[in-house]
Order: structure tokens, then sequence, then C-alpha cells
């Protein structure tokens, strides 16, 4: 090959390099609704970033079948630079486009799809590209309480603390450099956990026949005048995070005989400060003394666990468990390849009505129920039976109806000063009335047992909502 050969095959080779890296250029497309919850009537605007000039979207309730209620091609697409403390603050990308919120669209959970495609590149790489995100809302209902007495607040404070789009969320393991945030905005794409944990309990909801209103965690803080629509609120999966007002309206609720179910676990865990006109939280964990409510030794707003001493206001006194109580199962390394079942305490009591449950029996084994994080009360054991202490802030009148061992994560529990190395705890599943009745199945997974359609865990489910969507129980 002479040297006019080997110039000629270079410069081919300079200009398909050339050429190809030309086509090369980002390709994706992602954005949030501008509010995450709204009614029927309302105007919803989005805001994407998209790599490409023309994108689609489409709306679709989810439940036991999902249903599209709104959809459109070619909208117009651009790339939206990103704050560098986006994570906290949010992204600020202008609005993209806007969608009425008809009112013939049902109360529920929603998802706006994103779609971006292209035939690849102009010269070379010519294979099809397509790219998806997804943004979540939830539309509560026009006439809150009309079609059902049953609230469902979702547990979107969740959503958000583990959300780490911009580099940061509320835990070093998914943060940049493995640092820890302590603020995270809803102003940014989303990453959502209602498909893992609330979607099978509105599944078997629907499908067996119980209507639901919805509304978000910080509806409980922004809107607390829709608890006088229904008798009973339910919390589901893993509600984690909730605000001094989330919880001071509940609880006044509750006070004046509203019904509460938390078939959840870990829940109300950590308090969360509310920011941005709710558009963001700030929680700052196991570094509260950073707060800068803890130079003012106002503790109260302490944005740390509601189990630590100087809140004073342990989660108990809620839901009648705390995490401090509780812990693992099947995760973290905690009681790994071993049944995750409930064994029956009180059998007699009206929560198991029809399972034919007896005393000492275990349930919800196959889809294990029991975990991954769970809550407990500081408790004694009387003739085989455990009898909460009532030291730790659990109600006078709770009642321990069933339970299963879980245990801490060293790395967890060892930043607590007051936390006794090497302690185990119990799951409690039991109920207390104080006012209003509150349940608490005491763990994320008890959807679980919906989904693989355990008879007992069915049952017991039927009986929560039956009796505590009719009336209070005094």
């Amino acid at each position: 090959m002479n040297k006019f050969t080997l110039s000629l095959v270079a410069l081919i080779l300079t200009s398909l390099t050339t050429l190809t890296r030309a086509d090369d250029h980002p390709f994706f497309i992602e954005g949030y609704a501008g509010d995450i919850s709204v009614i029927a009537g309302d105007e919803l605007a989005f805001h994407v970033s998209s790599s490409t000039p023309k994108f689609s979207v489409e709306i679709t309730r989810l439940g036991a079948k999902p249903q599209v209620v709104w959809s459109k091609k070619n909208l117009p697409g651009q790339i939206h630079p990103v704050p560098e403390d986006a994570s906290a603050n949010g992204c600020h990308w202008p609005e993209t486009f806007r969608v009425p919120v008809d009112p013939k669209w049902k109360t529920g959970y929603y998802t706006a799809r994103f779609s971006i495609k292209d035939g690849g590149g102009k010269w070379t790489q010519r294979s099809s590209r397509t790219a998806t995100a997804e943004a979540f809302f939830i539309v509560r209902s026009a006439n809150p309480g009309k079609n059902t007495k049953i609230l469902l607040q979702l547990c979107t404070n969740t959503y958000n603390a583990y959300n780490n789009w911009g580099g940061f969320s509320v835990y070093a393991y998914s943060g940049l450099a493995k640092n820890q945030g302590h603020k995270v905005s809803f102003e940014r794409p989303t990453r959502s956990q209602f498909n893992r944990w609330e979607l099978p309990f509105v599944v078997w909801c629907e499908e067996n026949g119980y209507e639901l209103d919805y509304a978000a965690n910080g509806d409980l803080e922004s809107r607390p005048e829709i608890l006088e629509n229904y008798n009973l609120v339910l919390s589901v999966g893993h509600d984690e995070y909730w605000s001094t007002p989330m919880r001071d309206n509940l609880e006044a609720w509750i006070a004046k005989g509203g019904n509460v179910a938390f078939l959840s676990g870990n829940s109300v865990c950590w308090q969360t400060r509310t920011e941005d006109d709710g558009k963001s939280f700030t929680c700052y964990k196991n570094n509260y003394h950073a707060d800068p409510v803890f130079q003012t030794r106002e503790f109260k707003l302490l944005s740390t666990a509601w189990s630590h001493h100087l809140l004073e206001r342990t989660e108990n006194e809620l839901t009648g468990v705390g995490f401090i109580y509780g812990g693992y199962r099947g995760s973290h390394g905690q009681f790994m390849g071993e049944k995750a079942s409930y064994k029956v305490h009180r059998p007699d009591h009206w929560v198991f009505e029809g399972t034919s449950l007896k005393r000492d029996d275990e349930f919800g084994g196959k889809d294990t129920i029991v975990g991954y994080e769970a809550d407990g009360c500081e408790l004694t054991w009387q003739d085989g039976l455990p009898i909460p202490t009532y030291k730790d802030g659990t109600p006078k009148s709770f009642q321990i109806l069933a339970s299963c061992p879980v245990r801490w994560h060293p790395d967890d529990a060892e930043w607590y000063e007051r936390w006794e190395v090497g302690h185990s705890g119990n799951a409690c599943m039991g109920i207390y009335t104080q006012g209003g009745t509150v349940f608490t199945a005491a763990t994320t997974d008890w959807s679980h047992g919906l989904k693989g359609k355990d008879k007992h865990v069915e049952q017991i489910t039927r009986n929560v909502l039956d009796r505590l969507s009719k009336k209070s129980e005094k």
C-alpha cells in the first residue's frame, strides 16, 4: 500500500470518527410534576428536560387495572441545566406543558411516563434508541368522604427521602462520595416506592370491593381539614418520615374518635421539618447535632429519630410501637433465611375473627410478612404472653396481638448514645383505643401477604377495614 493510499484511508477514518462524534450526544429524558397532590378540576404543570426536540407523555392511574387517562405526542423538549444544589433546593426548570385534571379522573396514584426515540446517528450508529422516565402525582377526591370513609395517605415523604437524584438523599450509602444530605426537594425527577409497598394493597382493595380516597403525606400537614370526612386513615408499607404538624393533626383527630391502621413498619421513625412551602423537607437524622435547631436547645423540632430522648415524643405514643424496640428481619443481615411469620398471642380478639387461628399459631411465613423493617415496644413476658412495660410511650391500652423477633443492625443503632449494644426486639402487631382506635401491623411487608393471598392476612385486613371504617371504637 503506497503513501497516497495510506493517507486516503487515514482521511476516511478521521472523517468517520468526526461523523461519529458529531452523532454522539446525550440521549435522555426526565422530569417532575409541579405538585404531587392535586384535586379534580386543578391544572398540573410538568417540568421536563429532554435531549430531543420532541417527546411524548402518557398519564396512567395505577391499580388493579392500570388506566391511561391522558396522552400527547410531539411536545417540545429541550435540555435544562441542573443546579449544583438540585437535591436540596430543586431544579427550577421552566414549565414544559400543563394538563387539566379532569373531574372524571378517579382519586388515586398516577404516573406521567415521558418517552423519546430516534433512529441513531445520521451517518453511523443508526440503530434506533428509546428512553423513558416517570413522574408521579396523586389525585385527591373532589368530594372527600363521599364514596368512602377510608383515606390512604401515601408515603411520599419516604419516596423523597430515598431519592438521590442530583447526588444526595438523606442516606450516605447512596450519596456522592458517600455523603449524607439533610434537605431533599420534591422539585426534581422523582423516585417512587409505591409499586413496592402500597400497590399490592391497592390492588387487593380494588379486587375485594374496598373504595379508597388518596392523599400525600404532606396533606396531613397542609390540609388537615380533609380528615373530618373519614373514619379511618391508612398508612401502608414504609411510612418513615413525619413532620410535627402531621403528627399533631392526626393525633388530634384520633383524640376526637378517628381511627388509624398502620399496615406499615418503620413508621413515623424520623421527624422532618417542611420547607419551601411544602416543596422540600429537612432531616438531619443521626447527624442531629449539626441541625441548627440543636444549637437553640428547642429540641421539640429537632430533625432526628422521634424515639430520641431529646424530643421526648416517641412514635409509640401515636403508633403503639417504634423502631427502637423493633428492627430487621430478612434484611440487613438479621435473621436471614429464617421464617418471617407472626406468632399469635391473643386469638380471641376481634382482629382475628374468622381466621380460626389459635394461641401460638403462626401465619404469614409463606409471604415473609415480618420484615424488612418492623416496629415493637418494650415488653416483658408473663405466662408466655408479651406485656408492654409502657415505659417507652406505648399507650396504656395497647395490646400485643402477635409478635416475631427482629434486630437492629449495629451500623444503624450505635450512633444513639442510649442504645443497648446487641439488643434484639420484637415486631409487635397490636392495637389500642384512646379516643379512636389505632391498629398496627408493625411491618413494612404486610401487603406481601395480601399479594400472596394468605387467608389469615386477608381476613385480618378485612376485619380492620370493615370495623374501623364504620365507626370509632370506644
